[in-house]
Parts: structure tokens; sequence; C-alpha cells
């Protein structure tokens, strides 16, 4: 019988894993895989993390009530397939299991009660110190490569939103916005959204 996996430091940090390794681990850390890597989160987030990011959930939530649309935050399994995987493929055969901050899912088919089984329609992150690089390549990286239609990468620090749509003629990331100031934050996912910078960042100076 294997050994149970129950401290992070029972893994090889340079092995590759599975969505099958990843449901035997018994330590509490969470932890993402990306193309096989684990990758773990340096720090925990900050205060202003978790208001910013509780309060765009609470936003989209109240906007989504009664849609098709639905949104989930943080911990919550989004496991990204490559193009041409099955539908349904064997846990063995998925390689990245993400947490992202925020996302939207408006295809119902796509969530399970395990979370969710294929790419979202937006993803939000919020970022922290020891995340910040993450977001801005390896994540916008991995979101491009698998479909997420729209990415918004959002700096508490800096009080701003930078918003990239998936471009489908030649699918990659297209910078439509950054905002830094008053003023609406346009969703082209959810369109009447309606959301405004002053109310993402309430305690920010314009």
């Amino acid at each position: 019988m294997p050994t149970p996996i129950t401290d992070l430091a029972q893994l090889d940090p340079n092995g590759s894993y599975t969505y099958a390794d990843y449901l035997t681990w018994q330590f509490t850390e969470l932890v993402e895989l990306v193309r096989g890597r684990i990758m773990r989160r340096m720090s925990g987030p900050t205060d202003l993390h978790q208001v910013i990011t509780g309060g765009l959930y609470a936003d989209i939530r109240a906007h989504l009530r009664g849609q098709l649309c639905q949104v989930r935050i943080a911990p919550y399994d989004v496991r990204l397939l490559k193009r041409g995987t099955p539908a349904h493929p064997a846990d063995a055969a998925v390689h990245t299991v993400v947490q992202p901050d925020v996302c939207v899912i408006c295809d119902p088919t796509k969530i399970e009660k395990r979370g969710c089984l294929g790419s979202p329609d937006l993803i939000i992150e919020v970022t922290s110190p020891g995340t910040q690089a993450r977001d801005w390549k390896d994540k916008f990286d991995l979101y491009e490569e698998n479909g997420v239609a729209e990415y918004w990468i959002v700096a508490p620090a800096e009080a701003s939103i930078s918003v990239f749509v998936l471009d489908e003629a030649t699918a990659h990331y297209r910078l439509v916005g950054e905002y830094a100031g008053p003023g609406p934050v346009p969703c082209a996912t959810l369109p009447a959204l309606g959301l405004d910078w002053a109310d993402i960042f309430p305690d920010a100076e314009a």
C-alpha cells in the first residue's frame, strides 16, 4: 500500500503529477498543478486581497442570480484541459488544476461536484506579493493556452485592473482595458454587469 501523502515535503518538487495524484494528498496546504508541476502558494492572502476578492464575488453573484452563468470563489478546483482532450478524461489524464480567485462559468455541463472541468469563461486573479509574477506570466500563458475567454488581473497595491480578452483569430490575449481610477469597468463576458472601479477599490484614493 502506498505511503499516505500528509505533508507537501513528501512530494518531489520537480516531479510530474496528475489530478489522480492530487486527489490522494491529505495535507491541508492549498496547491495547484500546472502542466503536472506543483505550484504552491508563496504566502497567505492579505486582508485587502480578501476584501477585493470577496467584493467582486458578491457583486457578480448578485448580478447572476437567476441566470445561466455561475460564479465561484477560491478555494475551488478548476481542471483545465488541453485542446483535443476528451470531454470527460480520466483523472490521470488531467495535469492542470488551478484555484482562481474568482471565476465565471457559463456552460453548466462543466460544473461538477468536484469543481469545474474545462475552461471558465472569465477568470479574475487578485495579485498578492507572492503571486504577482505568476499571475502575469504563468497563469496568463496557461489561461490563454487553455482558451479562457476573458482574464482580469487585479492589483490591490496599485488599485488597478488589467482586462484581457482572447482573440479568436490569433488564440492570444488582447489587452482591452486598464483601469486605475473612478469609472466603469466593462466585462465582455457579462456586458450588463456594471462594475465600477470605486466599488472594487472602496478605500483607494483616486
